[in-house]
């Protein structure tokens, strides 16, 4: 099975620890530790459910998404903010089209389970892509 979801997150343990919850759902996932390799595999050929951390060094999750409409790899991402931050800020002006969740950190383990089931249900299958 291709993975469909990717944790962007620079903490290793905040990864690991999604990781772990998910893949104990049966869902498969992968992991980035930063806005340049979460590029670096969309260009691969991810497509998915990204789950964006906001506080990041070097590029932050605000940035990474600038980038990725940038470069044109947004089609066929639902991109979802996994956070501490209570509130988006400033930065997230102009790509509130482009973030179709926002969560926050310590989150709801249930609501964040059904959320990703919804959002994996609205991507195309590898049946449907061209």
């Amino acid at each position: 099975m291709d993975s469909r979801i990717m944790i962007v997150d620079d903490e290793t343990m905040i990864r690991e620890a999604v990781k772990i919850l998910l893949q104990s759902e049966g869902l498969d996932i992968i992991a980035a530790s930063g806005g340049e390799e979460c590029l670096d595999r969309l260009r691969a050929g991810f497509r998915g459910v990204i789950l964006m951390d906001i506080m990041m060094p070097v590029m932050d999750g605000w940035d990474t998404i600038r980038r990725i409409v940038e470069q044109g790899l947004y089609e066929g991402n639902i991109v979802v903010m996994l956070t501490a931050m209570d509130a988006p800020g400033e930065k997230m002006e102009g790509l509130q089209e482009y973030v179709t969740d926002y969560v926050t950190k310590p989150f709801d383990t249930n609501s964040l389970l059904d959320s990703l089931h919804y959002y994996l249900s609205l991507l195309p299958t590898d049946g449907d892509r061209l």
